[in-house]
C-alpha cells in the first residue's frame, strides 16, 4: 500500500517575468518502509516537489495549482486508514502543523542554514518533541540525548548543550537527522543531505539513514543528483526533468536497462570502475531549458540524440514499457 501518492501535481510560481512551472504534472507513490530516490539535474523540480508535500511553498509567488497529494495515515488499526489530501490543508493550519515534523519530516540540504545559531542543538530537537509528543522539558531533553546517541554523536549529554557552530559539518547533519526522526515519522524527506559532506562522512550518514529506516520502518524520499547514492539507498527511482517525472522504476531495473534518453545520458556521464584510463565521459549536451519558456513538445527534445519530428510538437505520454517500469518518450508509443 502507498504511504503517499502524488497525482498530477503542479506547483507554479507567478513572477513579474511570467509563470514558472517548477513542478508540472508529477506522478509517483512511495510505499511504506521503502525508499524512493528522486534524481535529476538542478532546476528540475526535485526540491519544490518535496516542499509541496511539506506545505512549505512560499505564497505568494508560489502555489499548488492542481493535482493531489494523498497521505495514507494509519489510524493505529491495520484495517483502518485515513486518506488526507495535503494540498487542500491550510499550510499554517492546526492539522498540517500536526503532520509536518511529526508524521512527515524533512532533512534540508545545508544544516548550517537550517539550524538556528542562537539556540543549542538540544533546544532545537526538544522543540519538535515537546510540540508533538507533549512531554515535559525533562523528558524531552532525555529523548533528545537518546536521539543524538542513536545517530552516533559521541558524548550526547555534552553535545546537547552546544551550539551549531561548535559541531563539524557531519555532526550538524546528524543533528538534523536526529531532529527529523525524533517523532518517529512515517515519511522522511531527505533533500540532498550528503552534498556538503566528504566521502567518508557521506558513507557514514548513508549507512546511518539505512539503519534507522530499518529500525523505525520509515519510508524515505531521497533527493539527489548522485546516481551512486541512488544505487546504494533507493528501492525505487523517479527521474525528473523540467518539472516532470520522465522515468520511474525499481532501482535494479533502471540501472540494468534505462529507457528514457535523459536517464541514459545521466548513466553515460558518470565514470565507472570498468572505464579505461583515457576513456572520455559522454556529457549531456546543452542545458535545461528556461522554465519560463518550456518547449511545446518533449522538454528534452533540444538535447536528445534520438529526437524525432513529433518530439517538437507534442509532449510524450507516459507508457509502461515493462511491468513496473514507466517512461515518457515517443519511442515507446
Amino acid at each position: 500500500m502507498p504511504l503517499i501518492e502524488l497525482i498530477g501535481l503542479k506547483t507554479y510560481f507567478y513572477t513579474k517575468a511570467g509563470v514558472v512551472r517548477a513542478v508540472d504534472g508529477v506522478d509517483f507513490a512511495i510505499e511504506k518502509g521503502r525508499t524512493l530516490g528522486i534524481v535529476g539535474e538542478s532546476g528540475c523540480g526535485k526540491s519544490i516537489t518535496a516542499l509541496s508535500i511539506m506545505g512549505l511553498i512560499q505564497t505568494p509567488p508560489g502555489r499548488i495549482v492542481s493535482g493531489e497529494i494523498r497521505y495514507h495515515r494509519n489510524q493505529g488499526d491495520q484495517n483502518r486508514e485515513e486518506v488526507i489530501n495535503l494540498e487542500r490543508l491550510n499550510p499554517r493550519g492546526r492539522k498540517m502543523r500536526s503532520i509536518r515534523g511529526n508524521e512527515i519530516a524533512m532533512i534540508f540540504q545545508e544544516p548550517m542554514t537550517s539550524l538556528n545559531p542562537i539556540y543549542t542543538i538540544g533546544n532545537q530537537i526538544m522543540e519538535s518533541i515537546k510540540l508533538h509528543q507533549r512531554l515535559s522539558r525533562r523528558e524531552a531533553r532525555e529523548k533528545a540525548i537518546q536521539m543524538l546517541a542513536s545517530v552516533g554523536i559521541p558524548s550526547p549529554e555534552q553535545r546537547v548543550q552546544e551550539y551549531p557552530h561548535q559541531l563539524s559539518g557531519g555532526m550538524r547533519q546528524r543533528v538534523m537527522i536526529a531532529a527529523a526522526l525524533s517523532c518517529n515519522p512515517s515519511l522522511l524527506i531527505a533533500d540532498e543531505p550528503t552534498t556538503a559532506l566528504d566521502v567518508t562522512i557521506q558513507a557514514q550518514v548513508l549507512k546511518l539513514m539505512n539503519d534507522l529506516r530499518r529500525e523505525f520502518k520509515t519510508a524515505i524520499q531521497f533527493i539527489t543528483h548522485d546516481l551512486g547514492v541512488i544505487a546504494r539507498m533507493a528501492d525505487d527511482v523517479a527521474v525528473m526533468y523540467l518539472g516532470k517525472v520522465v522515468e520511474k522504476s525499481t532501482v535494479k531495473n533502471l540501472f540494468r536497462n534505462p529507457r528514457h534518453p535523459y536517464t541514459q545520458g545521466l548513466m553515460h556521464s558518470i565514470p565507472s570502475l570498468s572505464s579505461k584510463k583515457d576513456e572520455r565521459l559522454m556529457p549531456i549536451k546543452g542545458v535545461v531549458p528556461d522554465l519560463l519558456e518550456i518547449p511545446a513538445g518533449c522538454g528534452f527534445e533540444t538535447r536528445c540524440p534520438q529526437a524525432m519530428d513529433i518530439c517538437k510538437q507534442q509532449p510524450p505520454p507516459q507508457k509502461e514499457v515493462v511491468q513496473g517500469h514507466w517512461t515518457s518518450c515517443w519511442r515507446y508509443d
